[in-house]
């Protein structure tokens, strides 16, 4: 196995991590309440690692992660994941979830149809909620039928999802509509006289 590095950095909403190893990212720790926190975290995570400066590929992608955090306009399409620890089935799903536009967002079962099949929308799901790489691999944008914000397994749960959606939709320039619900994610709305 190849020896990882990390990283931390303070944002807006606290203290994340970036680890890397020859072949890109391999693991996003989105913020914590400490810098103690997230050396916790990686370490759990990748117990072989080791603090090191980032190489040049690290730094940008740190610097796209504190830029979309701050609310600015960024596309993380660029930074380079290694997915060689994710299950094939995994890796597909989150290749789809990175097409996923900054304020938009798809449904599980969207992301299910477009891999093959809309009865896969569990397995997105579970899926999702070990994606290593959130943020880069944009599982926030990724909600439950009708609209509902559906859970999130990063630190700060729902209450994060929620900020990153508010963030990147204020950034998109919209303005709530009259159907916005607070169950629902800024942006997704329902239509009316539909079973929640």
């Amino acid at each position: 196995m190849t020896r990882c590095g990390y990283t931390f950095f303070a944002t807006p909403l606290g203290a994340c991590g970036l680890a890397w190893g020859a072949r890109g990212i391999v693991l996003v720790v989105l913020p914590e309440a400490s810098e103690g926190a997230v050396r916790a975290r990686l370490r759990r995570r990748l117990p072989g690692a080791r603090e090191a400066p980032p190489p040049p590929e690290v730094r940008r992608a740190r610097a796209g992660i504190l830029a979309l955090l701050r609310g600015e306009p960024v596309d993380l399409a660029d930074v380079v994941l290694d997915t060689g620890r994710v299950p094939p089935f995994d890796g597909r799903v989150y290749e789809v979830a990175r097409t996923i536009p900054a304020g938009e967002t798809r449904g599980y079962g969207e992301i299910a149809a477009r891999l093959g099949d809309p009865a896969w929308a569990r397995a997105v799901g579970r899926a999702l909620a070990r994606n290593p790489f959130p943020l880069v691999v944009p599982c926030h944008r990724v909600l439950a039928a009708g609209g509902r914000i559906g859970g999130f397994s990063a630190p700060g749960g729902v209450a994060i999802k929620r900020r990153l959606l508010a963030i990147e939709s204020g950034r998109a320039g919209r303005q709530p509509e009259l159907f916005d619900v607070t169950d629902r994610a800024p942006g997704a709305v329902v239509s009316p006289g539909r079973a929640s």
